[in-house]
């Protein structure tokens, strides 16, 4: 019978409390859980409530006994992450990252290694610990990272090679680590060879087996319309595969990535990936809980000056090799910006590193419970650094387009039309635009957007148009029109009012989400809303009605009554009897003056 004086039981109720607490609360409120979880770990681990524990014996049950209990959970959670993290992948696109995983992601591990390793020396430390210490610092949190950076955006592609490049190298930097403790035999580079021949071989393993069996595999679980079978099957894929590469040598998150990556060639990896998510998200949040349980507060507190130092100085070394190797390598300085920053705390696999380290007596306990508080902090602050980089790459961002998009001219006397969201949409209009001979320019808030479609010879700038100084230099006065394509009803609105306000005859045609939204857009002051879902329904029949064989001009002549009508029906519900009185003119000597 259980009971919770049972230490594993108690402690199982209070990780899940947190995890049934921490999510909702912190994501009510916008934050990170991620935060959430380290402090929830920092306030039930040993160095908060459990210090109260013979004091009051009832926080026993609201504090984790012993928190090596759970660090296997933690570490299970870290292979989830990995095997979802290959489920996204696939071996093209792993063939196509060669470069920057082993050529961007080897150079920022052993450069940053090396620079934290010389300035650990210059403190009294030995060589063998300044680098062990100095690449385990340099190793970067891949269970923090990816999830905040995913692996599809710029910042999430080139965060994810380097990550992928310290997981490999995980296994060689503990056997180097071991070979130089004080008391290693003399057995020189035998062992690692060994061990790179038996993981090649266990790898090789892993892919053909995988190629012939994994879909046979799941083709017979999916057959059973069995959802615990399928998770049965997924669950076994990933914990074989971890075994395997662990007993070969090498690191167990090899193996988890592996078998994401050969599911993912199936035709089951979206159901896979959604049955095994949420086991992956409560796993990570133990992880982070460990993290929690890793800072003593009286330590902190008694040290912070040096612990202040320490940090700083990993972050901003990590920080200025990741962006340089960046910037070499072809990317953005706002993309190369971020990413440092996002890279700058240490990671997960640090502590492990560190313990690597301890055992082979190249650091001493003081050095070891020092640096594991570092790794515990730089951990809590990660989040915190990924907004700092966002924010930090935006204001490079804007600077550099800025400085270009002012040499884009505008021609007041003929501006054309004003084109604003230069997304699918816009392009679409301005391609029309082209075929007819009519000058416009687009107007987009996203970098890439606007990088790209200036490659393929379109006249665009970038510009945030919730700025005000932006929409003034437009000069929509002399604009012929203005179109809105934004993806955010409230700010199309707002933007609708203000230059309703301002330029009183300026034909405005907004992107409307629905009737609703449409019915705003008017009141606000707009000639025409034009709602996706209206167009897309006409389409979807006009479509239907000519397939049927119904002739082409009375398919388009209904459609046109049936687009009219609920137009009609859109501007009665927004209290508009009839259209918007506003005086279509041609811009010239008649314009009026506008912002």
């Amino acid at each position: 019978m259980l009971s919770l004086e049972n230490s594993s039981f108690s402690d199982a109720l209070v990780i899940l409390g947190a995890a049934g607490l921490v999510i909702p609360a912190f994501a009510r409120f916008r934050i990170s859980p991620v935060i959430g979880f380290i402090l929830v770990g920092l306030l039930v681990g040993p160095a908060g409530l459990g210090k109260l524990v013979g004091f009051a014996p009832w926080l026993y049950y609201f504090t984790i006994s012993d928190p090596h209990s759970i660090e296997p959970f933690a570490e299970f959670g870290i292979i989830l992450l990995l095997f979802s993290i290959g489920l996204e992948l696939s071996f093209k696109r792993l063939w196509a990252m060669r470069g920057l995983v082993f050529g961007v992601g080897a150079a920022e591990l052993f450069g940053a290694g090396l620079i934290l390793a010389a300035a650990l020396y210059l403190t009294g430390l030995s060589a063998g610990g300044a680098v062990g210490l100095g690449l385990a610092l340099a190793l970067s949190s891949t269970a923090l990272v990816v999830p905040i950076a995913g692996t599809t955006s710029a910042v999430g592609r080139a965060a994810f090679a380097m990550l992928l490049f310290e997981d490999l190298a995980l296994v060689p930097i503990i056997f180097l680590l071991g070979a130089m403790a004080p008391a290693a035999s003399a057995a020189g580079w035998a062992p690692l060879g060994m061990i790179l021949a038996k993981g090649a071989a266990t790898v090789a393993v892993l892919f053909i087996g995988g190629r012939f069996l994994l879909p046979r595999m799941f083709g017979q679980a999916a057959r059973t319309k069995s959802p615990e079978l399928f998770l049965a099957a997924s669950l076994l894929v990933v914990i074989a595969a971890s075994l395997a590469t662990a007993a070969a040598g090498l690191s167990p998150i090899v193996g988890a990535l592996i078998a994401g990556l050969l599911i993912a060639e199936t035709e089951y990896h979206t159901e896979v990936e959604a049955i095994t998510a949420p086991f992956k998200g409560l796993a990570l949040g133990v992880f982070l809980i460990t993290v929690g349980m890793r800072l003593d507060l009286e330590f902190v507190f008694d040290h912070w000056v040096t612990l202040l130092g320490a940090s700083l100085l990993v972050m901003v070394v990590k920080t200025c090799v990741t962006m340089g190797l960046l910037k070499l390598s072809g990317a953005r300085t706002g993309t190369a910006a971020e990413t440092g920053v996002l890279m700058a705390s240490p990671s997960e696999t640090t502590l492990i590193v560190l313990g690597v380290a301890g055992a082979a007596g190249l650091l001493s306990p003081n050095s070891m419970a020092f640096w594991t508080t570092v790794t515990a902090i730089g951990l809590t602050m990660t989040p915190v650094l990924a907004k700092a980089g966002r924010i930090l790459a935006q204001r490079i961002e804007r600077r550099e387009v800025d400085g270009a998009a002012a040499k884009v001219e505008l021609d007041t006397t003929a501006l054309g039309t004003v084109v604003i969201g230069f997304g699918r949409v816009g392009r679409t209009i301005a391609d029309m635009l082209e075929r007819h001979g009519l000058p416009y320019i687009g107007v987009d808030a996203d970098v890439d957007n606007v990088n790209a479609a200036r490659k393929e010879g379109y006249t665009v700038m970038f510009g945030d148009v919730t700025r005000a100084e932006l929409v003034d230099r437009l000069n929509l006065g002399h604009a012929k029109a203005l179109i809105l394509t934004m993806d955010d009803p409230v700010l199309t609105v707002r933007l609708t009012r203000r230059v309703r306000g301002w330029v009183p005859n300026l034909p405005i045609i907004a992107r409307a989400r629905d009737a609703k939204h449409a019915a705003e857009l008017y009141k606000a002051g707009a000639t025409d809303a034009v709602p996706e879902t209206l167009e897309s329904s006409l389409q979807l029949s006009e479509a239907l009605l000519v397939d049927l064989g119904i002739a082409v001009g009375p398919v388009i002549a209904s459609i046109h009554e049936e687009r009219d009508r609920m137009r009609k029906a859109i501007k009665e519900a927004a209290g508009l009897e009839r259209e918007p009185r506003i005086r279509r003119v041609r811009r010239g000597s008649d314009v009026e003056a506008g912002a």
